[in-house]
């Protein structure tokens, strides 16, 4: 009998074994997520080549609420049907994801970045500027969100980049309070008591040794915030103080078709509303992932 070497039985099987070793890759990734974003973001990005009719203009030669191709009455041109307008819902959908998305992430990334820095300067600082920071914080979080953003929105005018400079106003209050936290936790941690020995000036122990510490929460705070601010939009467009018309909203269409829900015309509705649910789902499961997946105390678990 012949006995194989252990580094000749291993090579043995690993050429009886499929190569699927680079599935191991994807193993822990939220896919259920990925599935959902990835597909909304490249139709938001690829609208322009998508999406086959322009999304404000009526098609030509197509009558008003015509309903999806699979239903009676349908026509295969339009498949998702058309509005009260003659407009085709697929189009606007497929812009509507593209409005929705830079809303979501130019809001968070504005909410994130006022709130990141008020949170660290009150956290390090401490004293009078954490005094006043926090005040603001406590009065700012005492206001209705979507009240005190339709009061704003109303006051500068209906526009998209009105809305995400709004929507960042809003929602900053959750970064500053827990960026506080842990920059209070951090100001006590030996290597920044060395910097500060060592004569680093505040600038460049904030830059170095305090903001690199407080980004994983931030990123996660900034996924969870995305689906909070897509919906603030979307509210606000469907009381139509957000993305002025004729530009396509996932809140308008709601809106545009809530009068013809109960006659029929239920997909004017029930689409948009179905877009919305499924992206801000998404980005809830995605941040609950990542608040597991940079936790040490949870990721050792």
């Amino acid at each position: 009998m012949v006995s194989l070497s252990p580094q000749t039985s291993a090579a043995a099987a690993a050429i009886g074994r499929p190569p699927i070793a680079w599935l191991g890759q994807f193993r822990g990734l939220p896919l259920l997520p990925l599935a959902i974003l990835v597909p909304f973001v490249l139709i938001a990005v690829f609208a322009d080549y998508i999406a086959p009719y322009d999304p404000t203009e009526p098609v030509a030669s197509m009558k008003i609420f015509i309903p999806p191709a699979w239903m009676q009455g349908g026509d295969i041109r339009v498949l998702l049907g058309t509005d009260f307008q003659g407009r085709d819902v697929l189009s606007r959908l497929i812009f509507g994801a593209r409005v929705s998305l830079i809303v979501g992430v130019m809001g968070t990334v504005v909410a994130g970045g006022i709130g990141t820095a008020l949170g660290i300067l009150a956290g390090y600082l401490g004293g009078w500027a954490d005094l006043v920071i926090m005040r603001l914080t406590d009065a700012w979080l005492a206001l209705p969100a979507l009240v005190f953003a339709i009061f704003l929105a109303t006051m500068v005018g209906p526009s998209m980049w009105n809305i995400i400079i709004i929507l960042g106003l809003v929602y900053w209050t959750r970064y500053a309070r827990v960026i506080r936290g842990e920059v209070l936790s951090l100001r006590e941690r030996e290597f920044v008591k060395l910097a500060e020995i060592a004569g680093a000036s505040s600038t460049r122990v904030i830059r170095r040794h305090i903001l690199p510490n407080v980004l994983n929460s931030a990123m996660v705070l900034a996924s969870l915030t995305i689906g909070v601010v897509i919906i603030a939009e979307a509210s606000l467009s469907f009381l139509g103080v957000g993305v002025p018309p004729p530009e396509p909203a996932w809140g308008s269409m709601l809106a545009d078709g809530r009068s013809m829900l109960m006659v029929g015309a239920w997909w004017l509705t029930v689409l948009p509303g179905l877009c919305i649910m499924m992206v801000v789902l998404a980005t809830q499961l995605l941040g609950d992932w990542l608040r597991i997946r940079l936790d040490p105390q949870l990721r050792n678990l």
